[in-house]
């Protein structure tokens, strides 16, 4: 792997025509695309698993694998017990109750809205406009003191207590490399409802021709990227619901 320098055509394009990628959305996206390893590499892709580690005051190795379809799972470990969170087969979607320690069924609507993404692998903005999603370039904005350009990426609505929400996310690209380096969405369940989730992405590496963030933050937790596979072999009963 190889730390990412792209000052290359992305710098030509920012600094002589940068009305034309400064007022589309669409371009700013394909312009991503291509910086991460282009389409046809994206879409060969057939799976990923990502081992990290959360600093919240004590390391916790985390481990996600995607695939495509929906298949998803996260693990974490806590004190070398290993506990499967957020995972799905596509269709089934459960986690593991932290006191109980039981696998349970997610409700109706929470499987639902997780089955809207199911598309999504290996990027939500990859051939967009086929999943229904849209993109509204909003504007210049500095964003972990870099000029960045803030889209608006709406995905599929969501149902939140029997009510349809919008799915927003704003994205912010690094205007000299086409590179997200934070997104900004509101959180609409739970104590925190109606404020923002703020994450962060950086140290982007190259594996095996794709580019990854390597660094990011999620609700003020750092985390740390230790490896990532491509198209792991993954058994299908890791993502299948554990019945007691």
């Amino acid at each position: 792997m190889k730390t990412l320098n792209l000052l290359f055509v992305a710098f030509l394009f920012t600094v002589s025509i940068p009305a034309v990628f400064a007022q589309n959305a669409d371009e700013i996206i394909s312009k991503y695309i291509t910086t991460i390893g282009g389409a046809e590499k994206l879409k060969a892709l057939k799976g990923v698993k990502i081992e990290m580690i959360l600093n919240q005051g004590m390391e916790i190795p985390l481990e996600i694998v995607q695939l495509g379809g929906g298949k998803t799972y996260l693990k974490i470990n806590i004190q070398g017990k290993e506990i499967t969170q957020m995972a799905s087969n596509g269709t089934t979607v459960w986690s593991t109750n932290f006191n109980s320690m039981k696998a349970e069924k997610a409700d109706a609507e929470t499987t639902a809205n997780t089955i809207l993404s199911n598309d999504d692998f290996p990027d939500a903005m990859l051939d967009y406009k086929a999943k229904g999603y849209t993109a509204e370039y909003i504007g210049k904005e500095t964003k972990e003191g870099t000029e960045c350009f803030k889209v608006k990426f709406t995905k599929k609505p969501v149902t939140i207590d029997g009510v349809k929400a919008e799915d927003v996310t704003y994205y912010y690209f690094d205007t000299e490399n086409y590179l997200p380096i934070a997104t900004e969405s509101e959180i609409k369940q739970g104590p925190q409802k109606g404020q923002k989730s703020i994450s962060t992405m950086s140290d982007y590496q190259e594996v095996e021709g794709i580019y990854f963030a390597h660094a990011m933050t999620m609700f003020g937790s750092p985390i740390k990227v230790k490896k990532i596979t491509l198209n792991p072999v993954v058994e299908d009963s890791a993502f299948e619901f554990k019945a007691e």
